[in-house]
């Protein structure tokens, strides 16, 4: 496994809606969410990146409720109750 690390110096990334938009590369920690969740499957890799995204575009309300819609989804996968 890579081991990720934000860089410093990376220069300020242009707004692109498509490749880069801005709440892609707003963490604070300076590491893109697609750089984590690219290692989880599916529903778990799209629960983390509401959750990452949460406070940075629109509703974080609505983002933590699609994040939950996620894990029920890997919870009825793996048969819980």
């Amino acid at each position: 496994m890579r081991r990720i690390v934000p860089s410093k110096n990376k220069p300020a990334a242009q707004s692109d809606n498509v490749n880069n938009p801005a709440h892609y590369t707003g963490h604070p920690s300076g590491i893109e969410c697609i750089q984590i969740t690219e290692h989880m499957g599916f529903n778990l890799g799209n629960a983390v990146k509401y959750i990452w995204r949460a406070d940075l575009k629109g509703s974080a309300i609505e983002d933590l409720k699609k994040a939950a819609w996620y894990i029920q989804r890997e919870l009825q996968k793996r048969g819980a109750k």
